[in-house]
């Protein structure tokens, strides 16, 4: 494919990223402002993109995503090896803490959840599947970001050092590398409020047989219903059931040879 073919695949493919919870319709007017298109080449590809079914036509010329996204996700609910492999130690973590479970993959330079198991009491406005959020704040984000390999952590901190000293992970190279170690020493990493007001975040890292961190698996409770006195036996839970879901991976074919897709 020539470089001029592909970047025309990447805008059209970028119209899909128009499309959000706030925002789920798009007339042709709006997606040709939003995106500097020509009005031929936006409905070009609005034409490929309908054909395909990512795209839906409804009233007064304007789109919404179409069935093949619902059938895709289908797919990946039966045949995902993370979204496999995690759900049973997912289930046994919920049943035995009575909280929420949280299963997460590391997606570029954001992670992205991929599975919940919603408990009785859980937080409104839970972290739920579909639902991205950025490398350096929560639980399930920082476990995973302590696990990237040496040179996508120096990467990565040369390009968001900002990001990193707001974080609280450090003020400069060395500092970051030491909170980073020290994740990776426990194991598992805690955090509280850093989303939801008054939330505690328990996660652990999940690996593929390789050993490359491909996401995390934990849990998410009201700090009313986690006090700090039961969270060293709720990170041991959590630990035991990221290790079972990362054994598990190669059970799933694919999490043989799956791996993490990180921007650093």
């Amino acid at each position: 494919m020539s470089e001029t073919a592909g970047n025309s695949l990447e805008r059209m493919l970028g119209l899909l990223d128009l499309f959000s919870v706030d925002q789920p319709v798009w007339s042709t007017e709006a997606m040709m402002q939003a995106t500097g298109c020509t009005r031929s080449t936006c409905y070009r590809y609005l034409k490929v993109l309908q054909a395909a079914g990512f795209l839906t036509p409804v009233a007064q010329g304007a789109y919404i995503l179409g069935p093949r996204i619902i059938e895709l996700d289908r797919q990946q609910r039966l045949r995902d090896p993370i979204y496999m492999a995690g759900g049973p130690p997912m289930k046994q973590l919920a049943s035995r803490t009575g909280h929420s479970t949280l299963l997460c993959m590391l997606y570029s330079d954001t992670v992205m959840c991929v599975r919940e198991e919603i408990s009785p009491n859980a937080p409104a406005g839970l972290f739920s599947r579909g639902q991205k959020r950025p490398l350096f704040h929560g639980a399930a984000s920082k476990v995973i970001m302590a696990h990237l390999p040496p040179h996508q952590l120096r990467n990565l901190y040369a390009k968001q050092t900002v990001i990193v000293a707001q974080a609280g992970l450090g003020e400069d190279w060395p500092s970051f590398r030491q909170a980073m170690r020290s994740i990776r020493l426990q194991g598992h990493c805690v955090t509280t409020g850093e989303f939801s007001r008054g939330i505690v975040g328990v996660a652990a890292p999940v690996f593929n047989q390789a050993g490359h961190v491909l996401g995390s698996l934990g849990l998410a409770a009201q700090k009313k219903h986690l006090p700090a006195s039961d969270i060293p036996a709720m990170a041991k839970l959590v630990m035991r059931a990221a290790k079972a879901a990362s054994e598990r991976m190669g059970a799933h074919g694919l999490g043989v040879s799956l791996r993490a897709r990180a921007v650093g």
